[in-house]
């Protein structure tokens, strides 16, 4: 074997271990998303079958009442259940329709220099620490509300609700101005010759073209908002109430989560176990939205 050939079978030898080892990196990268995913999932489900061989799951889905902390003791679910739901409705009512109006106006309206300032600017309000709007929406919100509503309590889901709603419109329209721009140039050209306006066909060939990637926001803005934890925890007034009033203070999952964990309960009892079962409910929840979300994604694409 010559010099030459030596040198290149070299050179092939170690382009092949370079790609070996990235591949391997990359692996491990993917590999250690999928091993915290299963961690988590482990974790609550160990947590949660101590907290279950007390107290029934009968009971947990069925009592109207959750008072653990309480001397005279209930786990019903429900009332966290209600709290979380219904600042999420609140939320999503706010940051859908705005976030996707604005992805509209960025995507087929605006002159570059303005999608250049206001993209930027929108998603510089998802970098605001959430502690920031809950105070925001506890002393300025609320009383701008009270305004209008005088009987509204100094707590109230209302409040909590429209903050987590301007604080995940960022999420819902930078990700659905992606989509929107993503859909092919000669889509809205075909529809320009056939003698659409700009909003017609914004609306009836850009929207339904770019529906997968617009669901996605909006899940992840669902996510977002089921998620959020500091607002509710100010704002919301902490009360376990098992109510669908905006208007009336009630406690999240989230914020009862956080409660708990500050360390005042001795690890191991019943009252501490209670935070794994109900964080079990909530990634349940964000499951089933997500396959909600997967399926609807997948019909639409299928129709147009």
């Amino acid at each position: 074997m010559t010099i030459a050939k030596k040198t290149r079978f070299s050179a092939k030898l170690l382009r092949n271990l370079r790609e070996r080892i990235i591949e391997f990196i990359l692996f491990l990268a993917a590999l250690s998303s999928v091993a915290t995913t299963i961690a988590i999932v482990g974790i609550l489900l160990y947590e949660s079958v101590k907290f279950f061989h007390q107290v029934s799951l009968w009971e947990f889905l069925t009592d109207t009442q959750w008072t653990p902390l309480f001397d005279d003791k209930h786990f019903g679910i429900w009332p966290l259940v209600a709290g979380t739901l219904t600042t999420t409705a609140v939320a999503l009512l706010v940051a859908i329709p705005l976030g996707t109006i604005i992805a509209i106006y960025l995507s087929e309206f605006a002159p570059p220099i303005v999608r250049e300032v206001v993209k930027p600017v929108l998603e510089l309000l998802a970098g605001i620490p959430t502690v920031v709007y809950g105070y925001f929406a506890l002393l300025f919100v609320t009383p701008l509300l009270q305004v209008v509503l005088p009987d509204l309590s100094g707590f109230n889901m209302l409040s909590a609700g429209l903050v987590i709603g301007m604080m995940i419109i960022p999420y819902v329209s930078s990700l659905s101005e992606d989509a929107m721009r993503a859909v092919p140039t000669h889509l809205r050209e075909g529809s320009y010759a056939t003698g659409a306006t700009r909003l017609q066909t914004a609306l009836r060939i850009v929207l339904p073209s770019a529906i997968s990637g617009i669901s996605a926001a909006y899940i992840l803005g669902i996510s977002r908002a089921v998620g959020e934890t500091m607002v509710v925890a100010i704002a919301a007034g902490g009360q376990p109430n098992l109510t669908f009033n905006p208007l009336e203070p009630a406690a999240t999952m989230t914020a009862y989560i956080v409660g708990v964990s500050l360390g005042d309960l001795p690890h191991g009892s019943l009252e501490y176990e209670t935070i794994f079962a109900v964080g079990l409910t909530l990634m349940l929840m964000t499951l089933v939205f997500n396959i909600i979300g997967y399926f609807l994604s997948k019909r639409y694409r299928e129709i147009y």
